[in-house]
């Protein structure tokens, strides 16, 4: 068994239209080999605000309802997000958007 893994939205949207790339690929293997897939809530909410058709979007959160959440208290989530990018930025990688943490 592998270790859990969040995803990011930009995987599960591919993931979700069908495109192979690594990421999308791992994703799937995950799936498949029942790995635990974890999700937060920020990812939640960007895949299905995205989607336009009301049918695809009751199929996909019903997927997504197999997968567990990860749910923070807000100040808690925000400092353990605030020294990720900080150890980050500390072995030189710079991530654009702060809600990716």
């Amino acid at each position: 068994m592998s270790e859990p893994l969040i995803f990011d939205t930009s995987v599960w949207i591919d993931f979700l239209k069908d495109k192979s790339n690594p990421e999308a690929d791992l994703l799937t293997s995950y799936i498949d080999h029942n790995d635990q897939v974890l999700l937060i809530p920020t990812i939640l909410q960007e895949v299905l605000q995205g989607i336009r058709e009301d049918a695809q979007y009751r199929q996909i959160k019903e997927i997504f309802s197999y997968f567990t959440v990860l749910q923070l208290p807000p100040v808690q989530a925000a400092i353990g997000a605030a020294e990720l990018y900080r150890g980050l930025r500390k072995k030189g990688v710079t991530i654009r958007k702060s809600n990716d943490f």
